[in-house]
């Protein structure tokens, strides 16, 4: 497990910001309970626990300006 900051990644960066509205669209219409909140705890929780812990224990470069 990580603890402090994270490596920024421009790469991740970029593709977070251009996910597009469409595919987010047909990902919704196609697969049930996609983009609902809690949705991870039930699909894999291992995997939900594990990045609940990661999100409180690491910050970005970005929240140092906040």
């Amino acid at each position: 497990m990580k603890f402090g900051m994270r490596k920024p990644s421009v790469k991740r960066s970029i593709s977070a910001r251009t996910t597009g509205k469409w595919k987010r669209q047909a990902k919704k219409a196609i697969i049930p309970g996609y983009g609902r909140k809690g949705m991870g705890w039930v699909k894999n929780p291992k995997k939900a626990a594990y990045n609940k812990i990661y999100r409180k224990t690491t910050f970005s470069l970005w929240d140092l300006f906040k």
